[in-house]
């Protein structure tokens, strides 16, 4: 079993007060088109990790087959995040895939391409990139599990594991800059 776990608890800050992963491309919340991504790829549960303003990204997401769970320690950064989801997936996950929410653009394709390499190699961690630029989703094997509940940003999170590891990282090459492109700043929501 593959779980997706979708990052949608932050305060969005550099968006100046407005959440970006409610702002509409392609005339639906981003929020909602990366999950849809989720959905329509291989995995076998989506799971949203909720923070700031969690009802209004449920309320836009509420008629989607996925799983919610809130992390109440948002605040203290993705890492926190990266945790309550992982501690919501079941004994059957072989593993998890981490997609930020506001990837904005990300497809399913870019998804499946990550899971395939899984299946043919078993990796322990998969990286969705494009022209050797790493980007999103990471897939993160059962084995590591535990290192990743020990994660913080003090000590760089996901990062870490991944530096730690780097000798059975592989990346994917995905064909497309849209695993590498989030939207932060209200700049980056004019470039899409």
């Amino acid at each position: 079993m593959l779980s997706l776990i979708v990052l949608a608890a932050g305060k969005s800050t550099r968006m100046r007060g407005r959440n970006k992963l409610l702002v509409k491309v392609e005339s639906r919340p981003i929020i909602r088109g990366v999950v849809e991504a989720g959905l329509k790829s291989k995995v076998d549960e989506v799971i949203v990790v909720l923070g700031w303003e969690a009802d209004k990204i449920q309320k836009a997401l509420d008629d989607l087959p996925c799983r919610f769970v809130v992390n109440k320690d948002y605040e203290k950064g993705q890492s926190s995040s990266v945790k309550a989801g992982l501690r919501e997936v079941g004994g059957a996950t072989q593993a998890i895939l981490i997609l930020p929410g506001d990837v904005a653009m990300i497809d399913a394709s870019s998804i499946n391409l990550v899971i395939n390499e899984y299946a043919r190699r078993k990796h322990p961690i998969i990286v969705a990139a494009h022209k050797s630029r790493p980007g999103h989703p990471i897939l993160l094997d059962r084995q590591l599990f535990k290192e990743i509940e020990q994660i913080d940003e003090q000590s760089f999170g996901l990062k870490a594991v991944v530096k730690k590891h780097e000798g059975a990282v592989r990346f994917v090459e995905a064909g497309s800059s849209n695993v590498l492109r989030d939207v932060d700043t209200p700049e980056d929501l004019k470039s899409l």
